[in-house]
């Protein structure tokens, strides 16, 4: 049963443990609690990263460091990691370029829906992201 798969469940867990320090993070940044970010890409900790480290790392404990899963779970890992902090954090800066230049041509009058702008990670947010899934990895 999928809800008895000890390497699925390790990974949520470190995506919920990350997703709960990013909700924490920006309550205390913006002195309130802030619920949003439990959903949301980008920000601090990268849960991306925590999710296909934990699993990278418990493949590897329960399969062997040597085995086929590890291996494709390690490249599987490194991929999302990469595109985080690579490609997707790229699209959010030029979100936040396109936003600023849709609010200077607003006396046009013409309506434009904002660009989502926080949706990739800083190389620290992937790096903090995957210290936490290998620590839920290894203690779970």
């Amino acid at each position: 049963m999928i809800f008895k798969n000890e390497i699925l469940i390790t990974a949520f867990i470190a995506w919920i443990i990350a997703q709960g320090l990013k909700v924490l993070i920006v309550s205390i940044k913006k002195g309130k609690l802030d619920f949003s970010r439990i959903v949301g890409s980008g920000g601090m900790p990268s849960s991306h990263s925590a999710f296909v480290v934990a699993l990278s790392t418990k493949v590897g404990l329960l399969k062997g460091f040597d085995s086929i899963e590890f291996a494709i779970s390690l490249c599987f890992a490194l991929v999302v990691m990469y595109d985080a902090a690579g490609v997707r954090r790229a699209a959010g800066k030029q979100a936040e370029i396109l936003n600023k230049i849709v609010d200077d041509l607003m006396h046009h009058k013409f309506k434009q829906e904002k660009l989502k702008e926080l949706i990739g990670h800083s190389p620290i947010e992937v790096f903090v992201g995957a210290i936490i899934g290998l620590i839920v990895g290894i203690c779970y």
